[in-house]
């Protein structure tokens, strides 16, 4: 049995790695802000002082075999950039430095596939494709923020000699918010008949949490790991999510033209709400009208990360939206 601290227990992909922990018998210590849903009746010890308090989470780490930072946001309000900045980079920092005094010798950080190159499904992109950053995600606004903390926050860990994770679009149990699951949801209540030309690297969410697992017990420090095993076009995601909960999938390719539309008029709108309007940011929008591929290869063949069928991993998200009432 080993001890770990764990940040964003309360959060989608930290609720998966929480109970996968405790699954085989581990003792968890959770930073929370606030405990939610996702740790209320679980048996583990939660730490409530500030993550950027590198005396309390030296504390906190006492004991600890190591640590997983899981916990992360994108943030398109007017301080989003801070908020990001803090939570990213400031807190990875006092995080490894809290680490240090306790002797953690094992750490691992919750990265983005944003800051993975992509591809074609030919030749999907992996852990060392390059990526124009400008050209895919701006000169400034909340994508290249949060794309420029991310990058950040792996560069730390690496040269603390910790290993670095990133996952695609994860989807399954625990998305409380609802995040990646939004989609799945809006096909659910209504019928969608439009679907973005382009695609995207997916992972189940208990995938995924072995993969954090797996990357902190074995995997090399220094190193990153894309958690994504099935690549797919949101036409034929979407086709599945409909089956799924017997509605009509999309029949009709978006326009590019409404897509640039869409992207004047989220300019426009983000004026008087960014968080609501986030979804219609430009590169957001451009984004799900490009291929853009990824493999998982490393971590199947150095971590072996199972690949769990997408169909299973839809039908079981489905469930789970269902017994928690976001699906009548």
């Amino acid at each position: 049995m080993a001890r770990y601290l764990l940040t964003g227990a309360t959060g989608f992909v930290g609720a998966n790695v929480l109970r996968h922990l405790l699954a085989r018998g581990d003792t968890v210590a959770c930073v929370v802000r606030k405990p939610n849903l996702c740790v209320e009746g679980l048996p583990v010890d939660l730490v409530t002082a500030s993550i950027t308090d590198v005396d309390a989470m030296a504390r906190a780490m006492e004991g600890c075999d190591g640590v997983f930072h899981v916990a992360g946001i994108f943030d398109p309000g007017p301080k989003g950039e801070d908020t990001m900045r803090a939570l990213h980079v400031d807190a990875t920092r006092v995080l490894l430095d809290a680490a240090t005094r306790a002797g953690v010798k094992r750490f691992l950080t919750c990265s983005s596939s944003c800051t993975v190159g992509f591809g074609s499904l030919a030749n999907p992109g992996n852990e060392d494709t390059p990526i124009d950053a400008e050209r895919i995600y701006g000169k400034r606004g909340a994508l290249r923020a949060y794309y420029e903390t991310k990058l950040d926050s792996e560069r730390l860990t690496a040269e603390w000699g910790g290993v670095v994770v990133c996952p695609d679009y994860v989807l399954g149990a625990w998305d409380v918010k609802p995040t990646s699951g939004q989609l799945l949801l809006t096909i659910a209540r209504g019928t969608v008949p439009l679907y973005p030309g382009g695609g995207k690297c997916f992972v189940d969410a208990d995938d995924c949490a072995q993969g954090h697992l797996a990357a902190l017990d074995r995997g090399q420090a220094g190193r990153r790991y894309l958690l994504g095993n099935w690549n797919l076009s949101y036409k034929d995601f979407m086709r599945m999510c409909a089956r799924a909960v017997g509605k009509r999938g999309p029949w009709v390719r978006t326009p590019g033209l409404l897509l640039d539309a869409a992207g004047v008029a989220g300019a426009v709108l983000a004026r008087v709400d960014e968080h609501r309007f986030a979804g219609l940011e430009r590169h957001v929008l451009r984004a799900m009208a490009q291929e853009r591929y990824r493999t998982g290869e490393r971590s199947w063949t150095e971590l072996n990360v199972p690949r769990t069928p997408m169909e299973a991993t839809v039908e079981k998200t489905v469930r789970w939206f269902r017994d928690h009432g976001y699906i009548l």
